[in-house]
């Protein structure tokens, strides 16, 4: 009776792919790739898709099966591949990503909320005892931390299930974009408002004028890498799914060829409803806003192509982007409540126990209360120096989105380096191997080589590409924080080896 309920409880092929789905792909990354690259960024995204997703996933799935008895997630694959100090640096920097996620989603929580309330974003226009908008957005990005830390210690079974609707609502707005598209295209007669006159050039060449050098471009590739993040939590999908050994390649493979073309016909579907010079050359158009700017549009393209007034046009454009604000507002607040201490217990339950202060891995009702508050105050002193750091909005958001990527994609490097160490230690009989895809130790070195190859290679271009075009203030924030954060690590580590030693 118990083993049919097990297999009951089994992940088919179908329902493998739908998780890993949902778990990777991200509805904001498509309005933001068509804004920087415009159908350009399309072949980016199918490149990351084969170097980065395939081979990158394959590993984290072996990880997953070889360790899935290990409670300390990315940390003990890779203690117990290559070492306790490689393993808590390479975890320290996964869980400070998450405080540089926390920096950019506080500072920009209130365009969704912005679109909610009034239709379009009005954060440009805050001013407070003569503060400019981008400070004042600094000001209200600490407060939020603030709330956010208080209430989550407190716990946050209530707001979690609240926000559960927002991601509900963002999943509709894929198919909102890519219906909307086709019913705007159609009753224009098919002619895309984003011409194609010559594919070769179109699906290469960037409309944006600060993606026009080879340098710039390549930088692009950190946003594709990015939109294929999140596939740590795949490792512990493997002994969860029926007769893994086929199903879970397949269903990575199927799942990446699905996830890329999402991505290419989402991109391809802005095409449809949005000149890139009528909607968003302007300048108050960034990073931060433009799938609300985008959503907008389409709600105006849909109204005018069913014969709509142009102000009824506008209204209905003017809805569109409040669902898509109230949508997104809803879907960051149930993410940031979670992963305020979601990642910091994952850290300090994961590493040895001796290695922190006694008071700061304190947990109170599971809550690392203690070490919250620091997390909030740290994040908070990085929101006050970026958004004090003078800059107008545009290069303010564009920090944030860039500091984001390259912090959140620097762990896959320790991942993927790890790797090797790990299949001669599987294959000498060292690690079980209940999943095998890299067969050899030749293959599994060549995945690895790639994928640090592609990561690292983008965030080296991402990371000079403003200090080449003047922005130095841009370089040193993004290096700032990675290098920042991995001293704190080799100086707790070192700490921690004194006292053992002792």
């Amino acid at each position: 009776m118990s083993e049919n309920t097990n297999t009951a409880k089994k992940l088919t092929l179908v329902s493998l792919i739908l998780m890993i789905f949902t778990s990777v792909f991200g509805f904001a990354n498509m309005p933001r790739a068509f804004y920087l690259m415009g159908y350009a960024a399309i072949p980016w995204y199918v490149l990351s898709a084969i170097l980065f997703f395939i081979p990158y996933a394959f590993m984290m799935a072996e990880y997953g099966a070889a360790y899935k008895k290990e409670t300390g997630g990315i940390y003990s694959w890779m203690e117990k591949s290559v070492g306790p100090k490689y393993a808590f640096i390479g975890t320290f920097m996964w869980y400070a990503s998450y405080i540089i996620w926390m920096v950019n989603v506080s500072s920009t929580i209130w365009i969704p909320l912005s679109n909610a309330i009034f239709g379009s974003d009005r954060t440009g226009e805050l001013s407070l005892f003569g503060l400019s908008s981008i400070q004042c957005l600094g000001i209200l990005g600490a407060l939020w931390i603030l709330l956010v830390t208080f209430v989550a210690s407190r716990g946050v079974e209530k707001i979690t299930k609240v926000t559960s609707v927002g991601g509900t609502a963002v999943a509709l707005m894929n198919i909102v974009l890519l219906l909307g598209g086709i019913i705007v295209l159609a009753l224009n007669g098919f002619k895309f408002k984003q011409p194609i006159l010559d594919i070769a050039r179109d699906f290469t060449t960037s409309p944006n004028p600060a993606y026009q050098t080879p340098l710039s471009i390549l930088s692009f590739l950190t946003f594709a890498i990015f939109a294929f993040g999140g596939l740590e939590v795949l490792g512990g999908l493997v002994d969860q799914t029926e007769n893994p050994e086929k199903t879970f390649p397949k269903g990575l493979t199927i799942s990446a060829i699905v996830i890329a073309i999402g991505y290419a016909l989402g991109i391809f579907a802005c095409g449809m409803f949005t000149n890139w010079n009528d909607v968003l050359s302007v300048d108050s158009v960034n990073m931060a806003n433009v799938a609300y700017v985008l959503m907008r549009n389409l709600g105006f393209e849909l109204g005018k192509a069913f014969g709509m007034t142009q102000s009824a046009a506008i209204t209905l454009g003017l809805w569109t982007a409040r669902f898509v604000g109230l949508s997104l507002f809803l879907a960051f607040t149930g993410a940031f409540f979670t992963l305020t201490y979601s990642p910091l217990k994952t850290l300090i339950e994961g590493s040895p126990k001796n290695l922190w202060p006694e008071k700061f891995a304190q947990l109170k009702d599971g809550m690392p209360i203690n070490a919250m508050w620091v997390q909030a105050i740290i994040a908070i002193l990085i929101i006050l120096i970026v958004s004090f750091g003078g800059g107008n909005g545009q290069a303010f958001f564009s920090l944030l989105v860039l500091m984001t990527n390259v912090a959140m994609t620097i762990p896959y490097i320790f991942l993927s380096a790890a790797f090797p160490v790990f299949k001669k230690k599987q294959l000498a009989g060292q690690i079980d191997k209940p999943f095998v895809v890299y067969k050899s130790y030749g293959m599994a070195l060549a995945a690895s080589i790639i994928v640090s190859f592609v990561v690292g290679f983008a965030n080296v271009f991402s990371i000079i590409e403003p200090a080449i075009n003047g922005r130095i203030t841009d370089t040193i924030f993004m290096i700032a924080g990675p290098v920042l954060f991995s001293i704190i690590a080799f100086i707790l580590y070192y700490l921690y080896e004194r006292k053992a030693s002792k």
